[in-house]
Order: structure tokens, then sequence, then C-alpha cells
């Protein structure tokens, strides 16, 4: 069952959510060095970690699914998130060269039609990463935390879900090595423990990532017709255009005729 996006947002405003934010955007960053002329998809609860990309990639966007419900972003300029069912996704074959998946995989009811849109819309060499709770760290046994709800996986668990549908693994990596509930102090020393984290500890970081490479021997999906992006709809007294699952603002999520 996925979180509501009004939970993920007061997350990442909080001293543990915003060393989550900067420590898994780093790791993000090396692993993706480079996105210039690039697009990239994020789904999920994928946009703390997709700014860095805005001015560099040739266009980043992102999906929420219909049962988290949808955060307007960015906050200025024109809206580029939209809901959508996680089984269909509102774009076309082949589209994006790269999607990152946050607070999604774990969360997911339909995962194999979920891996199977992600396959369709990246183009034949495109790269998914996904980013998960670690089942061997601390942060996916608090419930504090986002990343203490849903399944978590090990390294070796999501590789073999990632290949069984139709992905190929090619790089991983690991953060958040502090602890989710840590006192004030050791949260401002987060790179600290980051950096033993990655030395001497591993496999029991908060989260886990792993890239993969779309198999394109494998059989090619129906297309599908595109959705119409939908717009979070403010209500009377609201600034921040949140759309929650449970009624916080309504958002239509009509398909194009």
């Amino acid at each position: 069952m996925y979180p509501d996006v009004a939970d993920l947002r007061d997350f990442y405003q909080t001293p543990a959510g915003r060393i989550a934010r900067r420590m898994i955007r780093r790791q993000v960053r090396t692993m993706w060095p480079n996105l210039r002329d690039l697009s990239v998809l994020g789904v999920g609860y994928a946009t703390p970690y997709l700014r860095p990309f805005a001015e560099q990639a040739e266009r980043v966007v992102t999906v929420m699914p219909a049962q988290q419900g949808v955060l307007r972003w960015p906050a200025e300029g024109g809206a580029r998130a939209a809901l959508t069912e996680e089984n269909e996704l509102p774009f076309l074959d082949a589209t994006f060269d790269r999607v990152v998946m946050v607070h999604a995989l774990e969360a997911s009811e339909q995962l194999p039609a979920l891996l199977a849109e992600v396959w369709r819309i990246l183009v034949g060499n495109g790269r998914l990463l996904v980013i998960v709770p670690n089942r061997h760290g601390l942060w996916a046994r608090s419930d504090r935390t986002p990343f203490g709800q849903g399944h978590p996986y090990t390294p070796a668990q999501l590789a073999r879900l990632l290949d069984r549908n139709r992905f190929t693994p090619s790089q991983n990596g690991e953060a958040l090595f502090c602890p989710p509930q840590a006192p004030r102090g050791w949260v401002r020393s987060g790179e600290a423990w980051e950096k033993i984290g990655a030395r001497w500890f591993p496999r029991f970081a908060g989260v886990i990532m792993i890239e993969s490479v779309k198999q394109v021997y494998a059989t090619t999906p129906r297309r599908r017709r595109a959705l119409t992006p939908v717009r979070a709809l403010l209500p009377v007294g609201q600034t921040d255009g949140v759309a929650s699952r449970d009624g916080i603002a309504p958002c239509s999520r009509r398909r194009s005729p």
C-alpha cells in the first residue's frame, strides 16, 4: 500500500527527511553523473531527487500513483507532475532514456504490471534506477519514515526481481547509514556516517539502489494510448497543491479522446 503524498511531503521537511534527500541524491548523482540531453521520468515520489537533473536533462517529469496522490511539482513554473494508474503510464512507447523509481516498488500491489509499463516507455538502451528500503538496514525497521513501510529487499532479491521482469542489473549503490532516529547532532554528521558505513558496513545501508538496463531482446508489448497528464487542484486556502487519495484536493484523471 502506498503512503499518502501528504505524509511523504511532510517527512522530507523533517531532519531525517532532509538527510535522506541529501545522501540519496548524492548517490544518485554518483551513479548518473551526466544526463545531458536525455529525458528522465520519476515514478512514485521521486521529486526530492529530480531537481538536480532539471537544468541538465532535456526533459524531467514525474508520475505519482493514484493510490498515493499527487503533489504539484515544481513549485514554480509549469507543472511536470501527473497522477497515474501504475499499470498504465500516460506515455507512448520508448519515450524516456532514464527512469527513477522511489517510494514505488516496495509499495506496489501490481509489480509485474508496473515494471512492464516502465519497460515499455523506456528506449532500447534505457536505464532504470530503483531505490528501495534495505531489508538489513535500520530504516526499514522504523515506521516513522516511509522507508519503514512496504516490502524491503536485499540486493539479491531486488536483482532477481528486475531480471525476471526484463531488466539486466548493471550497477549497485547504497545510502543512509545514519540511524533514522539519531540525536540531532548525529544527523548533522551524516556525511561522516555515509563514509564510515559505505566503507565498513555496506550491508546495513538504509536503502539499496540498483541500476538496470532494458533487455531489448524481450518481446515488445502492445502499444498503449497516451493519457492526458493531470493537474493538482488547490482547495481554498491551500498554497502547495496537494491532491491526495483521501480528498485533500481533487484531481481529474481523464483519458485523452
